[in-house]
């Protein structure tokens, strides 16, 4: 590709100036050529040489508005806000008119978290500028900065009417759109966006990625296709495609489009996961397990990947090798309450009951607040005759669920059970009340405490009340 002159031009701007840095020889710039090796230096994050090129352009134009003005940039980079705002306070008594001059300032009164005058003077910089893009777009981040969303895209829509190609500022209104839950409308904004700008993936992509959160899958799909059509090498919008293929069962189309990201970039193990799940849904186990395994190979902290391959044994009833997998995911992560709960899960259909009260118990105490954990872990308890331990669980998970039917049946029966009949009443009346249509739990349960007489009594009382 050949470059324009004004590329040739900075490119030896730049080897002059290191060449001059190496040599130690003094060599002339005039003030735009020194601003553009300085912003070049500050956006490589080189702010020492930026500093070096800085002071030898101030020493060959000590009067230049311009390398003031990057002067001042610099020392805002560099939290020097006092010292910044005095040289601004000098120039503006030079140059009134200079827009540079306001939007410095804004960005010093931003610093300070004064945003409401940084507006102020970016207002009067769209005064004197010719760049109103910028300048719009300086005031919608102030105003995100406020949390005034409403005017913060409205700024950035200004942007975008002045530079259609500003991708930042498209980013933003679409940001400001779902912050303010107005996605139906973010969509209409992208649609009138792309009848104006029909090659623009970015804007696609974001219409795609609105609308698969609205479950509008097709709408969804239609979007991805051209923003890949227009970039194709776009990996985010491919990775949408899949997605969206998949919520519409098209699951060999899926897998293609996984593929595709996987060709563009190193295979990310969210990819191969997905990949796995696509071959189960169609019946291929033996893919669906190699790319199960790429994925924990890919990242064995991913614990979705380590899941997959769990269930995907457990659903075919081989046990031995859920439980190989699970305890391997457990080596790596014992905190993990989801492998905790599969672990007792499993070991539960193994007959192996303590080991499952065991892994119950942990997936609770590393923060599993599901209800069917806790009543799992409680049947076990009083399966192995432990009624006590049984009791103190479902009082301790009666905190987390106070209304829970569920619960209240177990504590009616055990205490029951363990001949504190006054409680048990106590427990039943609040189990009746709360669902009288669930009282087969306790026929289940405890079918010896469902047939005491003043059980069926309360039983038969509450019946008539429905």
């Amino acid at each position: 590709m050949q470059l324009s002159n004004e590329e040739e031009d900075y490119n030896l701007s730049l080897s002059k100036f290191e060449s001059m840095l190496k040599t130690n020889k003094v060599l002339f710039f005039d003030s735009e050529e020194f601003e553009e090796i300085i912003l070049h230096y500050l956006d490589m994050g080189k702010a020492s040489l930026a500093k070096k090129a800085l002071k030898l352009a101030l020493e060959q134009h000590p009067k230049s508005t311009g390398l003031k003005l990057v002067q001042v940039e610099m020392l805002v980079y560099d939290d020097k806000l006092d010292q910044a705002e005095k040289l601004l306070n000098e120039l503006y008594a030079i140059e009134p008119t200079n827009e540079e001059i306001y939007i410095q300032k804004a960005s010093i009164y931003s610093k300070r978290d004064n945003h409401e005058k940084a507006v102020e003077l970016l207002n009067t910089a769209l005064k004197y500028t010719d760049d109103y893009a910028d300048v719009y777009n300086l005031i919608g981040m102030e105003y995100l900065f406020m949390d005034n969303l409403e005017l913060a895209k409205e700024n950035f829509i200004k942007c975008l009417e002045e530079d259609t190609e500003d991708q930042a500022a498209l980013y933003n209104v679409v940001y400001c759109f779902e912050f303010l839950d107005q996605n139906e409308e973010a969509i209409k904004f992208l649609e009138d966006y792309i009848d104006k700008n029909p090659y623009s993936e970015i804007a696609w992509h974001q219409c795609g990625r609105l609308n698969y959160g609205l479950k509008k899958y097709e709408e969804a799909l239609r979007a991805f296709d051209y923003a890949t059509l227009i970039d194709d090498e776009f990996m985010g919008a491919f990775m949408e495609k899949a997605k969206s293929l998949e919520r519409l069962k098209r699951y060999e189309d899926a897998i293609e489009s996984y593929n595709r990201t996987i060709e563009l970039d190193d295979p990310t193990s969210y990819a191969l996961l997905r990949i796995g799940k696509c071959y189960e849904k169609l019946g291929n186990k033996v893919m669906a397990l190699k790319f199960f395994n790429k994925t924990v190979h890919e990242d064995p902290l991913l614990d979705k990947g380590w899941i997959a391959i769990t269930d995907f044994y457990f659903r075919m009833k081989n046990y031995q090798k859920a439980l190989f997998y699970v305890n391997k995911a457990l080596h790596i992560d014992n905190q993990n309450r989801m492998y905790w709960k599969r672990y007792a899960t499993i070991n539960k259909e193994m007959n192996f009951f303590e080991e499952a009260e065991f892994g119950y118990r942990k997936a609770v105490e590393f923060g599993d607040s599901e209800l069917d954990t806790w009543l799992f872990w409680v049947d076990i308890l009083q399966f192995l005759g432990e009624f006590d331990t049984a009791v103190q669980t479902l009082l301790q998970s009666s905190e987390y669920f106070p209304e829970a039917y569920e619960v209240e049946y177990r504590l009616a029966g055990l205490y029951y059970i363990t001949g504190e009949i006054e409680k048990g009443k106590f427990h039943l009346s609040n189990a009746l009340r709360l669902s009288f249509n669930n009282v087969n739990i306790l026929e289940e349960l405890f079918p010896i405490v469902y047939e005491i007489k003043s059980v069926q009594s309360m039983i038969t009382k509450y019946r008539r009340k429905q």
